[in-house]
């Protein structure tokens, strides 16, 4: 189990401390990859690297069906596609931990009640935060949505690019990734799918 530090002495913002345990694991790994971790340059770097990852795994912390607890029942007889689409976010893979970056298209067909657009991308942020695949990254945000809002349909389009692709193994830039999740209408009705898709731009 990890002991905690008291709070770093250099710090005088305050930051929360840094477990011992985790900076050593982090020196390990830039002696391993041939780099001596106590020149000045990498004094530091412990701390900073197990922040960073604390950052980019906050979603952890978070319940994303939170996001979707408030809904709007008055939606003045609206019963057509809601899309956001280009939603932008950041991920981790869980094979290489290195960085997937992309955006989304999350599509629902509303029942009797709506949820503000920004918790869509709330509901993409709190999966992607976390060490993931993009299949199932896809499927948790589609699940959801439909477990949370009971829509007629849900469809969730990801494209995204992998840095255990284009940085390291076969090293080829510039490629990315599709994904897709539908559900309900859109995965019974082709008329449907292909309305939606066509309005995700695919």
């Amino acid at each position: 189990m990890s002991s905690l530090v008291g709070p770093d002495e250099d710090d005088p913002r305050g930051k929360p401390p840094v477990p011992e345990d985790v900076q050593e694991a982090i020196r390990t790994l830039i002696k391993w990859a041939g780099d001596d971790p106590t020149r000045e340059g990498l004094l530091d770097t412990p701390k900073r690297v197990a922040r960073a990852w604390k950052e980019y795994c906050i979603g952890y912390g978070e319940d994303p069906s939170h996001h979707l607890a408030r809904v709007f029942e008055e939606v003045g007889g609206y019963d057509e596609i809601v899309l956001l689409k280009d939603i932008p976010f950041q991920s981790h893979c869980e094979h290489h931990m290195a960085p997937i970056i992309g955006k989304a298209a999350i599509a629902y067909l509303p029942t009797d009640r709506v949820v503000g657009i920004s918790k869509l991308a709330r509901v993409l942020h709190g999966f992607a935060r976390r060490l993931q695949v993009q299949e199932r990254l896809t499927a948790e945000v589609a699940q959801c949505i439909q477990d949370h809002l009971n829509p007629r349909g849900v469809a969730v389009v990801i494209e995204a690019s992998h840095a255990c692709m284009t940085a390291r193994g076969v090293r080829t830039p510039g490629v990315s990734m599709v994904t897709s999740q539908v559900m309900g209408t859109f995965r019974s009705d082709p008329r449907s799918r292909e309305e939606v898709l066509k309005l995700m731009g695919y």
